[in-house]
């Protein structure tokens, strides 16, 4: 076992861990750390605990000290000279005509590189941009592309739901997500109803997938033929959510419902069918 803490740089971004030393840390208190790309300022949301060492990646980078105010100053400062950079940037690309979009700007905490993130629908050639960039700012330049997943978390906005976008909010990572899973619930395959504000299928579909996965293979299929105490009777409906099936009896065109204890309490399906 190993001792760590969890700091989080963005809102909502990745959780790294760091060896936190011999330094008491609370939970939200804000920290310097050390890591591959320099000295960095972050929040602790993970505070020391113990963690295999299988889960980490060694060695760890150590937390240099809480952050003071002076360190709270810098970071304001930095965002200051980040937004001014972000304008600087968006007048060079047009001026180098370039087919790009610029996101974000971020200054390192210790201002020795400044990272430009930027879309594009394929590969740009930003030689002389990033030769330009660093002659206006006489320090390193990083242009990093992105996709638009990841512009949306860094935009934020609020989406088809009328709440502020999940990414945004409090999604560290990205889950794959599938059409698939929004056959399995039912949804509409309409690419205005399931897609979020990035274009993307919406991320919210992972939430219940699971939920929605186990209720499918608990119960019967559309069209499948039950033997119930009123006869044969097809299944022509279900109610994932609430485990309830709709069973149209032919002989007398009676549709009966049933949940899904009720059938394996009746004997109407086994109960290993539930498994």
């Amino acid at each position: 076992m190993i001792e760590v803490i969890g700091v989080r740089f963005k809102k909502a971004g990745k959780i790294y861990y760091f060896d936190p030393g011999n330094i008491d840390i609370e939970v939200n208190q804000y920290v310097v750390v050390e890591t591959v790309r320099g000295i960095e300022f972050g929040k602790a949301v993970i505070t020391n605990r113990q963690v295999d060492e299988e889960d980490v990646v060694l060695p760890l980078k150590k937390v240099i000290r809480v952050a003071d105010e002076k360190d709270k100053s810098a970071v304001v400062e930095n965002h200051e000279l980040a937004d001014k950079a972000l304008e600087s940037g968006t007048q060079k690309i047009k001026e180098h005509q370039l087919d790009m979009n610029l996101v974000d700007v971020e200054y390192t905490f210790d201002r020795n590189k400044i990272i430009f993130y930027f879309t594009a629908d394929g590969r740009v050639d930003f030689r002389h941009l990033v030769k330009d960039l660093a002659a206006t700012f006489k320090t390193r330049i990083e242009l990093r592309q992105i996709g638009v997943r990841d512009e949306a978390k860094m935009l934020g906005g609020i989406g088809p739901c009328g709440r502020l976008l999940c990414c945004s909010t409090f999604l560290g990572d990205f889950e794959p997500v599938s059409i698939k899973m929004a056959k399995d619930q039912n949804l509409s395959l309409n690419p205005a109803k399931i897609s979020g504000l990035c274009g993307r299928l919406m991320c919210c579909l992972k939430y219940e997938n699971d939920d929605y996965e186990t209720a499918k293979r608990e119960m019967p299929d559309i069209g499948e033929k039950i033997n119930t105490p009123y006869g044969e009777g097809n299944v022509i409906g279900l109610n994932i959510l609430e485990r309830v099936i709709h069973i149209e009896i032919p002989e007398n065109e009676h549709v009966i419902e049933y949940t899904l204890d009720e059938m394996v309490d009746e004997g109407i399906i086994t109960a290993q069918a539930t498994e």
